[in-house]
């Protein structure tokens, strides 16, 4: 490799670090919020991916196990700057608010008790919604290409509105477009069978560890186990924890796998550094350590197997269309969550009024969202 593209390579690794080390800082809000503000920054601002790319992304994402906002960013990452830029990627993204929930553990175990957040999320959750609604607006401008795929998307929130499986939601919506659209006679082969097949590793992850008695190692294969298998909310993570960690182990107390469970939720980046809280509530640092690399490393792994199949589907007629119906029920299953947070988030005039004003600004002003969250976070402080 030459110079040149040494140097290229190399400001282009510096470019994501910097990236997902803010947006690990700042992203609250949970999934939906991270991946608004991914498309902020990668598309709107710096052009590194169009709409339909970032889109194929997310689509992607959303067919493996693991978490969907991390699993982007590593997505991202790859496409910026190839493996190593995977690697960067997700490490910054993770890292801050790994460290964050470590110390907020320390203080856990010192003190016997969480710090109050609740100020700082009634600021933040009125800005996240319109940051969210935002970026569904401009995705949805360049999914919805078709009255079918219009159609396609309503079917899909209504569906998940009314509680039916995400998974099924995503490969209803996928496969009704593939079949109503012609398919030409000389079908291309391009990666649709073993990417469907990655889609379900979690059919063969679901008997629990055999061992109850406690340590690292076993603690590394739950945890390994859980990032493997898990498709869903923070409210599924919440159940697979609960039923080997409190009800068959007994490792924890349903007090503090609730504690851990809003200590992913108040903190910024991905929702499952619950693990490190976790980990570090039953062996310190190390456990710390251990819980967090068992718990995201299938992400990278699944993303490093299932990323060059992206643009292949794409250019496959009957993948793409598949493809084309996944994205629009992608955006869907983004509605229906901002629906619900809208509903917890909009409680008083203050949160209507900070959601206005956001509204306001963002669609008058080029302003990094960032700003609004540390801005709502502060008007929040305040108010409580």
């Amino acid at each position: 490799m030459s110079e040149a593209a040494d140097r290229d390579r190399a400001g282009r690794l510096g470019e994501l670090a910097r990236l997902f080390l803010k947006l690990g800082t700042t992203a609250f809000g949970g999934p939906a919020a991270h991946i608004a503000m991914m498309e902020d920054e990668v598309v709107r601002r710096r052009a590194w991916l169009t709409h339909a790319e970032f889109l194929d992304l997310l689509g992607a994402t959303n067919l493996i196990p693991g978490p969907n906002s991390t699993e982007l960013a590593i997505h991202i990452g790859h496409r910026r700057a190839g493996w190593p830029g995977l690697l960067v990627a997700g490490v910054c993204f993770i890292l801050p608010a790994a460290l964050m929930v470590s110390l907020i553990a320390w203080a856990y175990v010192q003190f016997g008790r969480l710090p109050e957040a609740g100020g700082l999320l009634y600021g933040v959750k009125p800005v996240i919604i319109v940051i969210v609604l935002q970026a569904l607006w401009r995705l949805g401008r360049t999914a919805v290409k078709t009255k079918l795929l219009a159609v396609v998307g309503l079917a899909a929130a209504i569906l998940n509105f009314c509680g039916a499986n995400e998974l099924i939601v995503l490969f209803g919506a996928g496969a009704l477009v593939a079949l109503a659209r012609p398919w030409p006679r000389k079908l291309s082969r391009a990666g649709a069978a073993p990417w469907l097949a990655l889609a379900w590793p979690a059919s063969a992850g679901g008997t629990a560890a055999s061992s109850a008695a406690f340590g690292l190692g076993s603690m590394f294969c739950f945890f390994l186990k859980v990032g493997s298998v898990l498709f869903g909310s923070g409210y599924v993570l919440l159940a697979f924890l609960r039923a080997d960690l409190v009800d068959r182990w007994h490792w924890l107390t349903d007090s503090q796998l609730l504690d851990a469970i809003a200590v992913g939720q108040i903190t910024p980046g991905p929702v499952f550094t619950t693990a490190t809280f976790i980990g570090w509530v039953l062996a310190g640092a190390p456990g710390a350590a251990v819980a967090t690399v068992g718990i995201f490393l299938p992400a990278f792994f699944f993303v490093a197997v299932s990323g060059p199949f992206v643009p292949r589907l794409r250019r496959s007629p009957g993948a793409g269309h598949f493809l084309d119906g996944l994205n629009v029920a992608s955006l869907a299953l983004m509605a229906v969550v901002t629906w619900h947070l809208g509903r917890s988030s909009l409680v008083d005039g203050p949160t209507v009024l900070l959601s206005a004003v956001s509204l306001t600004i963002l669609s008058f002003q080029r302003i990094n969202p960032t700003w609004l969250v540390l801005g709502g976070a502060v008007v929040g402080l305040i108010l409580h």
